[in-house]
């Protein structure tokens, strides 16, 4: 942890969403002139697109059926940790990027599935924002956690992650729906060992809950909407959040534990909003070379 160099993490598992909590706290970072130097967790694999088959392969003749992104073998964990500590420390870090398809290889005259060439982080940003599978991780060797300021989980009821994740990779990735099913059944293990782990060590929890049938999340058609959902937030420490703000600000939510409040789907973004600018900006006042 650093007062100087701050590091935010958003951490859930494929299909859970934290790409639109990213959206959010980067309309907070633009309102309040913050700078921050963004890192996707999926740059932090160990093997691109082809790489990824070849090792998958090789697991399985070894009776390894279960070797997925979600497990610490198939990341640079390690290197994760030295970014947070890093840029904790000095401000300063390697990074590079994931090209998920054309669109984003393009300018870079590289084939999608492929990496960047690790780089410096931009100097003179205000704080590291980290969306990814492991912004909590932690193993016998390497503990990621313990180098945020701010660490936020992103974790939807099991049935619903399922159904935008088969409904994401069949529609924008081309996949069907026999190999998503596949997908999510080899990572189930590392799911229940290295990522529900992580939702015990943030210091705030989202989890949309619909209010739909989700029984059979194969067979959905479309996602939840907001407003067909509430969620659950649930604070780490209830004692610095303010519940009678939040609850006079949020029509229609409610305390459903001392450190748990209920807010409507469609008050998910105003939530955040609420919660987050205050954290951020202590973050900011705490900096000793604050701008003012």
């Amino acid at each position: 942890m650093s007062l100087k160099h701050p590091v935010v993490a958003i951490t859930g598992s494929s299909g859970a969403g934290t790409t639109s909590v990213t959206r959010t706290f980067q309309e907070i970072f633009r309102r309040e002139g913050i700078t921050a130097a963004v890192v996707e967790g999926d740059s932090f694999h160990r093997f691109d697109r082809g790489e990824m088959a070849l090792a998958m392969a090789e697991a399985e003749q070894n009776a390894n059926r279960h070797f997925s992104h979600f497990g610490p073998e198939a990341n640079l964990l390690a290197e994760l940790e030295a970014l947070f500590r890093d840029y904790g420390e000095n401000g300063v870090g390697l990074a590079r990027r994931y090209l998920h398809d054309e669109i984003e290889a393009e300018p870079f005259g590289q084939p999608p599935g492929t990496f960047t060439p690790w780089q410096e982080l931009v100097p003179g940003s205000d704080l590291l924002f980290y969306e990814g599978l492991h912004g909590a991780a932690v193993t016998e060797s390497v503990d990621v956690a313990r180098h945020t300021d701010l660490l936020v989980g992103v974790v939807p009821i099991i049935n619903l992650e399922w159904i935008q994740k088969v409904i994401r990779d069949k529609t924008e990735r081309g996949y069907s729906g026999e190999a998503v099913l596949d997908t999510i059944l080899r990572r189930m293990p590392d799911y229940a060992n290295y990522i529900c782990p992580q939702f015990s060590r943030t210091y705030v929890n989202f989890q949309r809950v619909p209010t739909v049938d989700t029984s059979n999340p194969f067979t959905a058609r479309s996602i939840p909407t907001a407003d067909e959902s509430f969620v659950v937030i649930r604070f780490a420490d209830p004692k610095v959040i303010d519940f009678p703000y939040l609850l006079s600000m949020l029509h229609d939510s409610f305390m459903s534990r001392p450190n748990c409040i209920v807010v409507p789907g469609g008050k998910m973004d105003l939530a955040m909003q609420l919660i987050f600018t205050p954290l951020i900006l202590r973050l900011m006042d705490k900096r000793p070379n604050r701008r003012v």
